[in-house]
């Protein structure tokens, strides 16, 4: 497995070694000894999750907040989506800014994004089934978010807004200036 650091400290991008021949192929998507020497972590996960999703679907930018903050490896089993994490470490030199990483059943990336970060994503294909290891468990209460169309991110979703597809929570979410008073 190779990982690449982003622009955003702590936040991975994973190619696995993958293996193939005329059955079809294999890779190994996750070594805990692996990803934490990797990754110069310590992480241990204890919760997987799953969704399905049509194309034009946006599903963002969430977080958990507090000791329910959560560290997540992401992935796409089938399709393809446009996967984007943002930096709400107060003291990052990078605070507000993205990384945006183009995850398919194709090229088997995965997206390492540390506590601290918000995330979503929007789907580029028909239909993409997405695939995310966390770190720690989810809580309701700690949910928080910011609207992933907010004009002071402007994150390039790679899609035109009148083809996107939001649930009502994502599009009432706050701006990011009324989250975090920036």
């Amino acid at each position: 497995m190779k990982a690449t650091e982003t622009k955003l400290q702590g936040c991975f991008i994973l190619e696995p070694a993958k293996y193939g021949d005329s059955r079809g192929y294999f890779f190994e998507s996750f070594n805990e000894k692996t990803f934490n020497t990797l990754t110069n972590t310590n992480t241990h996960f204890v919760q997987d999750n799953q969704s399905f999703s049509t194309k034009g679907v946006l599903r963002g930018l969430h977080a958990q907040a507090g000791e329910h903050a959560q560290a997540k490896l992401v992935r796409v089993l089938q399709g393809k989506v446009l996967d984007v994490a943002v930096d709400v470490r107060p003291n990052s030199p990078t605070f507000g800014e993205y990384v945006a990483v183009e995850l398919s059943d194709e090229n088997n990336l995965q997206l390492f994004i540390p506590r601290g970060f918000l995330h979503g994503f929007v789907v580029l294909s028909e239909t993409a089934t997405f695939f995310y290891k966390c770190d720690n468990f989810y809580n309701k209460e700690a949910e928080c978010g910011v609207n992933p169309l907010d004009e002071d991110l402007v994150v390039d979703w790679a899609i035109p807004i009148e083809e996107m597809i939001l649930s009502d929570k994502d599009k009432e979410a706050l701006s990011f200036k009324e989250v975090f008073g920036i």
